[in-house]
């Protein structure tokens, strides 16, 4: 008996020893669920951090969100699984593709589509409303009504009183032309007083008699034009009108220098350019419409921002200096848009980069 209790011992205490690591294992398996943490929603609640920033203020390379993160509500509520709507982006596109523009006696329906495609639908608007189309050129992109006097919609569009009496002979001209930028056409409408019927398409006068019913006019035709963007159709005649560009980047040769080209009367393209250089935030710091000249800062706008150890002691940009002068010029007919480096200015050559970002812009 006492040898067979020595002989079982050392038996017993293998077991044991091996038991506890399968044991351990066990339990630590059994346990794992609740000591690794899930943090799979964690993002849900959390709260940005303020980026961090250099010195000179600026955000540190690879800052910028690739795929920016919607932010949560102020008062801390969490994201949702339900798909947000687009937002309604019509208003906007309509802005941008039926503006009415002025420059000084003139207005102008601006209209981001070609001429072939507006045509029809210029033509439509004048026999609904009563105008009618008595002649029309797409060679000229003019179209003239009938006489207003005698439509009772088409008195009611110009203003003309009902029953009246001795009042002059009224007709409507319409004129098509490509826009400035490309595939844009631009739409003018002009009522004009006659002394007779006209048995002919008269010339187009470039003078208006009522710009304010000219505009109230265009304002009918861009909501008609808008209502018919579904069903527009195409002339094969107009898609002929304004195949030349009316703005042209001419390079220099050894008679003349680099220019833009623009095939526009001399105060609309004085707006044009004065319009460029608002829009690309050019600085102007002085002109001159009737000697035809801008004194900008033509440098990039990072190449105005001071270094970090500049702004560090002295501020946040550099003061605007003249580097260039930009020149119009009246060529047979056109404008003539050139870019030279001011005298005063003993850095860098940004003629041709100023040419280029205005060329680009109206092109």
């Amino acid at each position: 008996m006492t040898d067979r209790k020595t002989d079982l011992s050392p038996v017993r205490k293998t077991t044991a020893h091996a038991a506890t690591p399968a044991v351990l294992a066990i339990a630590v398996l059994m346990a794992g669920c609740s000591l690794v943490q899930d943090r799979g929603d964690d993002y849900a609640n959390a709260r940005a951090m303020t980026p961090v920033h250099g010195i000179d203020g600026e955000p540190l390379p690879r800052q910028n969100s690739a795929f920016p993160v919607r932010p949560l509500a102020e008062n801390g509520g969490t994201l949702s699984n339900a798909v947000p709507k687009p937002p309604d982006m019509t208003a906007e596109i309509l802005d941008e593709n039926y503006v009415i523009e002025s420059i000084d006696d003139q207005s102008w329906l601006l209209v981001n589509d070609v001429p072939g495609r507006i045509w029809p639908a210029v033509a439509a608007w004048m026999n609904e409303t009563g105008l009618g189309v008595a002649y029309d050129s797409t060679q000229l992109g003019l179209m003239q009504s009938e006489l207003v006097n005698y439509s009772r919609r088409a008195r009611g569009l110009v203003g003309l009183e009902q029953g009246a009496g001795d009042e002059p002979l009224m007709l409507v001209q319409v004129r098509l032309a490509p826009g400035v930028r490309r595939k844009t056409t631009e739409i003018q409408v002009r009522p004009r007083t006659v002394d007779e019927t006209p048995g002919r398409l008269i010339a187009w006068q470039d003078t208006p008699e009522d710009q304010q019913l000219e505009e109230s006019l265009l304002q009918n035709l861009s909501r008609f034009i808008q209502g018919r963007e579904e069903s527009r159709s195409y002339s094969r005649a107009a898609m002929e009108m304004g195949s030349d560009p009316r703005v042209t980047l001419r390079e220099a040769d050894a008679e003349q220098e680099r220019a833009v080209v623009i095939d526009l009367d001399y105060s609309r393209a004085w707006a044009e350019i004065r319009r460029v250089l608002e829009d690309e935030g050019i600085p102007v710091l002085d002109l001159d419409q009737s000697a035809g000249y801008f004194l900008v800062d033509g440098r990039p706008a990072e190449d105005r921002r001071r270094s970090w150890l500049t702004r560090w002691f002295a501020g946040d940009e550099v003061k605007p200096v003249v580097t260039n002068r930009i020149q119009l010029t009246q060529q047979d007919g056109q404008v003539v848009v050139t870019a030279d480096r001011a005298d005063d200015f003993d850095g860098g050559n940004y003629s041709r980069s100023l040419l280029n970002r205005l060329y680009e812009y109206l092109y």
